[in-house]
């Protein structure tokens, strides 16, 4: 039996190392979410929130995208920001909004710290991994949350567009 696993063991290592590795390559794969994001700005039944003038942009990556409508209308759109921190702009006709906002954001609370931004005004809501920025609108509530911390969340909450096609 031993002889068998030192068989075994040799393969692998011997596979192991003819099997290529980058270890510089990012293993997160960027997303183009322009196409959903325009096919849900028609659908939906509130303006979509989407990031336009982002400061350092391209630094930006977008990793994750999804609508679903039966879900009250859910759209979400995640990003990597320039320190490889989770940002996520999640949005819904949800009309339980503190269940919605508990779920996306990791079981974030409200806090009473509202503030303004680009003319809207936002609570914070912090939690053990994630923090968020809430906006609540007639008919829609927008979160901006993830792990990179409040100045990030801020500065995509600034660049978001809200828009119906």
């Amino acid at each position: 039996m031993l002889q068998s696993l030192a068989v075994i063991g040799i393969a692998v290592a011997v596979i192991y190392m003819f099997v290529p590795h980058d270890g510089k390559k990012d293993p997160v794969k960027a997303v183009d979410y322009r196409v959903e994001l325009l096919t849900v700005r028609r659908a939906a039944p509130y303006p979509v929130a989407a990031p336009v003038g982002l400061p350092d942009q391209d630094k930006w990556k977008a990793t994750s995208v999804t609508y679903d409508g039966q879900a009250d209308n859910a759209w979400h759109l995640g990003f990597l920001d320039p320190d490889k921190e989770y940002v996520a702009i999640e949005q819904s006709s949800a009309p339980d909004r503190d269940k919605f906002i508990r779920s996306v954001a990791k079981k974030a609370t409200k806090t009473e710290h509202t503030q303004q931004i680009a003319g809207a005004t936002w609570r914070r809501w912090e939690g053990p991994k994630y923090d968020a920025l809430v906006r609540e609108d007639k008919g829609s509530t927008t979160v901006v949350t993830g792990t990179a911390g409040f100045a990030q969340l801020e500065r995509m909450a600034a660049a978001l567009e809200l828009k119906k096609a």
